[in-house]
């Protein structure tokens, strides 16, 4: 098999949003050291916001933090498991402490592995629900009723995934994903009166330190079944993030939007045998 092509897309603009856009917020992004959630972090800090970011491993929160302070960014970082609720909770609070607020929050944090259904066990299964579909709730739940709510006021953006058709080959991070999605629409409702605001952003491929696990032949199986032909981009999800952040979203809510170059509307890189058992 010939070279992957991931590498077909001009460098992205910087960002496509006017300077001080997000100046007063305050954002924590889980994940935020690397891939997808550094993407954001760097456009959030560049438009204005102070920065929480967590993460399981302190070197490359550190790093973010180096990086984005040398732009003027202020920022704060606290190593996190979010499947741990006395992790979430000191997160959360020494936020509120050092920040005084907490007015976004971004999930990115996550993490799967490729399988199918029938070679995952149980242990596995729970271990990627725990920390997609409750790690995900943690940082909600305290983040909402901590600073959100009693400020009537927030803005909640879940990173999930593409499972409108199901997700064949990770079956329990469709699962949760799926699980976030739903959270997500019940939320919507139940905490409109609070002022809050929450939304899901699924990507599709994007070519980010996240797709490095898998294998090189399920990436370009994955590429030639996007419409587009190219992976995505960390900043092209963190330019739909951001508008989901801002004041220019105010009158969305409770919705998911699918950013995959136009995979969900063709096809999948999951083969099925000519020959179907009846």
């Amino acid at each position: 098999m010939g070279a992957i092509n991931l590498v077909c897309y001009k460098e992205p603009m910087q960002t496509i949003f006017a300077p001080g856009l997000l100046a007063g917020e305050v954002a924590i992004i889980t994940g935020g050291g690397t891939g997808i959630g550094r993407a954001i972090a760097r456009e959030m800090g560049m438009l204005g916001s102070q920065l929480v970011l967590a993460g399981r491993r302190l070197e490359p929160l550190l790093d973010a933090k180096a990086e984005l302070e040398s732009q003027g960014v202020s920022v704060w970082v606290r190593p996190t498991d979010i499947r741990k609720v006395d992790e979430v909770e000191a997160l959360v609070q020494g936020a509120l402490e050092h920040f005084g607020k907490i007015t976004i929050l971004v999930n990115n944090a996550g993490g799967q592995f490729p399988s199918p259904a029938q070679h995952i066990s149980p242990k596995g299964f729970e271990a990627v629900v725990r920390n997609n579909l409750l790690g995900t709730w943690n940082m909600i739940w305290s983040v909402a009723n901590r600073a959100m709510i009693p400020a009537r006021r927030g803005r909640i953006i879940n990173i999930t995934a593409q499972v409108e058709r199901g997700f064949p080959g990770m079956a329990h991070t469709g699962a949760a994903r799926a699980g976030v999605q739903n959270l997500t629409r019940t939320l919507a409702v139940e905490w409109a009166c609070h002022g809050i605001r929450i939304n899901c952003v699924a990507p599709g491929v994007i070519r980010s330190s996240g797709i490095e696990q898998y294998p090189p032949e399920l990436i370009e199986a994955s590429r030639r079944a996007i419409p587009l032909k190219r992976l995505g981009t960390p900043e092209e999800v963190s330019h739909l993030v951001v508008y989901l952040s801002s004041r220019a979203a105010d009158y969305i809510t409770g919705q998911t939007f699918i950013i995959d170059g136009g995979q969900a509307l063709w096809s999948s890189p999951w083969e099925i045998p000519d020959e179907v058992l009846p």
